[in-house]
C-alpha cells in the first residue's frame, strides 16, 4: 500500500478505538505477495528495509499534519479550523513523494503505537531507530538478553532512551493446574497436527526451502539464504542444531509457539519463565500466543495473571485508557508545535 491510505486508516482506527491503535510494521518475507501489488518479484531484503525506514517516517510526519487543538469547530464565525495549525508534509524521498496533509485529525496518540517485528540487523536498527515495541521471536533466555542489549544499545545515537521501546517476545503458555495435566493438553494439541501441513508450515519458515523427500526424523539439511525473512530461517536452524531436533520434531514446535517462548505447566511455573526473562535484562513483558481461543486465554487470564499479580508483575488496575498508556509509553508531541514553541 502507500503511506497516505495506511495513515489514514490508522488514524481512523485510532479515532475509532478511542486510542487503542498499534502499527505492526513488517516489510513481508513472501515472495508471492509482490504479485498482488504490480511487481514481479519482492524487494530485495536492503531495499525492502530502506523503503520501509521511508515509509514510517512519512506517515508518522503526515501524523502531524494537523495540530492537536487545530480543529475550532466555531459555528458563530464560521471557521472550521486554524489554518495556522494545519501543514503541509511535502515529502520528496527515494520512494515516495507525499504532499500531504492527513484528511483526518490527529489521532488520539498522536500516532498508533508502532511494533517492529524483525529481529535482521537492519530489523534491529530499523526498530531502534523508529519502533516503540518489537515483537520478538526468541526461545533461548541467554540470547534474549544479547537481543535486548543490542538494540537498546543502538537507541542513543537517535537521540532516544531505552524506556522509550518495549522488547516483548512472543510467549507461547499451555496451562494445567497440574504439570501431567499441561502436558496433556500440549500432546493433544501436537496430535492434531497432520504431516503434510507442519512440513508445509516449517518450509515456509524457512524462506520457501522445499523439505519434500527429506526424512522427518533425520536431522535439518543445509538450509540456503533466500530474500525472504533473514531472521526466522536462522533461529530455525540454531533451534534445530542446539536442541539435536528433527524435522519433524522442529515442525512440532513451529506448529504451535512458531520459534517463540513455549512454557508448558502451571500457574506457578508459567509466572516463574516470565519473570525470569523480565528480571535478567531479556524482556520488557510478552506478546502472549495461546494455542486456541477463547479456552486458552482464559485459562491463563483466570490461572496465571492472579500469580504474577501476587508476585508484583503485573498491574492490578489500568493505568490509562489507551494503548500508549497501557505499555508506559509517552504521547509523542506534534513536531509543528514543538517547532513553533521553541521558535518562540
Amino acid at each position: 500500500t502507500e503511506p497516505y491510505n495506511l495513515a489514514r486508516q490508522l488514524a481512523s482506527l485510532d479515532h475509532i478505538s478511542h486510542g487503542r491503535a498499534g502499527w505492526n510494521v513488517v516489510t513481508s518475507s513472501n515472495e508471492t505477495e509482490a504479485w498482488n501489488f504490480g511487481r514481479d518479484k519482492h524487494y530485495d531484503h536492503v531495499d525492502r528495509y530502506r523503503r520501509a525506514h521511508e515509509f514510517v517516517e512519512v506517515t508518522k510526519g503526515l501524523s502531524d499534519t494537523w495540530e492537536d487543538d487545530a480543529f475550532l469547530r466555531d459555528k458563530a464565525n464560521s471557521r472550521f479550523f486554524d489554518p495556522a495549525k494545519l501543514h503541509l508534509l511535502n515529502h520528496v524521498g527515494e520512494n515516495f513523494s507525499v504532499r500531504g496533509p492527513l484528511n483526518v485529525a490527529r489521532p488520539p496518540q498522536g500516532y498508533p503505537v508502532i511494533v517492529q517485528a524483525g529481529s535482521s540487523d537492519r530489523g534491529r536498527q530499523l526498530a531502534a531507530e523508529t519502533a516503540e515495541v518489537i515483537f520478538t521471536a526468541q526461545n533461548d533466555i541467554e540470547e534474549g538478553r544479547a537481543f535486548y542489549s543490542d538494540v537498546k544499545g543502538r537507541m542513543a545515537p537517535f537521540g532516544r532512551r531505552p524506556s522509550e521501546l518495549k522488547i516483548m517476545p512472543g510467549f507461547f503458555p499451555v496451562v494445567g493446574r497440574t504439570r501431567e495435566e499441561a502436558q496433556a493438553k500440549y500432546d493433544a494439541l501436537q496430535a492434531l497436527l497432520p504431516e503434510s501441513a507442519g512440513l508445509n508450515l516449517l518450509s515456509t519458515l524457512l524462506g520457501g526451502f522445499d523439505l519434500t523427500g527429506y526424512p522427518l526424523d533425520g536431522p535439518l539439511p543445509p538450509i540456503p539464504e533466500s530474500n525472504s525473512g533473514k531472521s526466522r530461517p536462522e533461529l530455525l536452524v540454531a533451534m534445530a542444531k542446539r536442541d539435536n531436533l528433527t524435522i519433524r520434531q522442529l515442525y512440532g514446535r513451529m506448529a504451535t509457539a512458531r520459534g517463540h517462548i513455549m512454557a508448558v505447566g502451571t500457574p506457578a511455573d508459567i509466572a516463574d519463565a516470565m519473570e525470569e526473562w523480565v528480571t535478567t535484562g531479556a524482556a520488557d513483558g510478552f506478546n502472549i500466543m495461546p494455542g486456541y481461543m477463547p479456552v486458552a486465554i482464559e485459562e491463563f487470564v483466570d490461572l496465571v495473571v492472579p500469580e504474577l499479580q501476587k508476585r508484583g508483575l503485573y498491574r492490578t488496575e489500568d493505568e490509562g485508557t489507551t494503548l500508549r498508556e497501557s505499555l508506559g509509553l509517552a504521547r509523542p508531541v506534534n513536531q509543528y508545535a514543538k517547532d513553533k514553541a521553541a521558535a518562540e
